[in-house]
């Protein structure tokens, strides 16, 4: 049953955006590659295999371009050629610096140590703020359509999933103003297998990964499980307040969870 759902799924994902199916596909693919990657080499960033931060975009990338190929296909008069090359040329060229200096085992975040250092960072910034500014766009013509077709708890589920991805995914800049993603250390991992949020300070990435990856699970629950209006707003809210509770939690300077080992307190200043 599960197999023949997730054949339905892949052979109308691919019906629905071919283009987007297949940039899914290679950002799949290479996905698998990074991680095998960060199995055989030994280079490390901030405590923690280089290949993982490209393995991280990568696969997010996969999620949100098959996502929004789903939900693109339902607006009218979408100029979705645009938006396709939009997201592969932005989304592409982020994962394909992060990768060549994850080979090099260079920052590519927060790097401003040389002149061109610093502009690809402003590059990756511009790139990230774009396809965040592009999906704030399509959130508004799903607020601006009807949708008689669908069922009304689906397009608001997207709605309201479109509108946490865009807050959330901005909260990147959180982290960039500080050329950090930890609060109480410097860019800390605790090796929490490949996401890497740490068990010791405050983590800004964890808000973040939570109020992206609402677009692709509000929509998902509430057509399969909830079926309702009031039960899709409910669960929107809890999932808003969330991530707006890991936020808060991580600006205080308090690990998602917290290690039971002893661990030295590192200040922001540390080397």
């Amino acid at each position: 049953m599960i197999q023949r759902s997730m054949t339905d799924f892949i052979q109308q994902l691919k019906y629905r955006n071919e283009t987007l199916f297949y940039f899914g596909v290679v950002c799949l693919v290479i996905s698998i590659l990074f991680f095998i990657l960060s199995r055989l080499s030994s280079t490390e960033v901030y405590g923690v295999s280089s290949w993982y931060k490209p393995l991280k975009f990568a696969f997010s990338t996969l999620t949100f371009s098959w996502a929004m190929a789903w939900y693109c296909f339902y607006l009218p008069d979408f100029n979705i050629k645009l938006f396709n090359w939009a997201i592969i040329l932005l989304l592409g060229f982020e994962i394909f610096y992060i990768a060549l200096q994850a080979g090099r085992g260079q920052l590519s975040h927060y790097n401003v140590s040389t002149p061109v250092y610093s502009a690809l960072y402003s590059l990756m910034a511009f790139a990230a703020s774009a396809v965040t500014i592009y999906t704030a766009y399509v959130g508004f013509l799903f607020f601006k359509h009807s949708f008689p077709e669908l069922p009304i708890y689906y397009v608001w589920a997207i709605r309201f999933a479109i509108i946490l991805f865009v807050i959330f995914s901005f909260e990147g800049f959180a982290m960039g103003s500080r050329m950090n993603h930890s609060v109480g250390a410097l860019n800390d991992n605790s090796n929490w297998f490949i996401v890497g949020w740490s068990k010791t300070v405050g983590d800004l990435r964890v808000s973040h990964f939570i109020g992206m990856h609402a677009l692709q699970l509000i929509p998902f629950l509430s057509y399969y499980v909830l079926k309702n209006v009031k039960l899709t707003i409910g669960l929107s809210v809890l999932y808003g307040l969330l991530a707006l509770a890991t936020l808060i939690q991580a600006l205080q300077g308090r690990p998602l969870i917290k290690s039971k080992r002893p661990t030295l307190e590192v200040n922001d200043n540390a080397k």
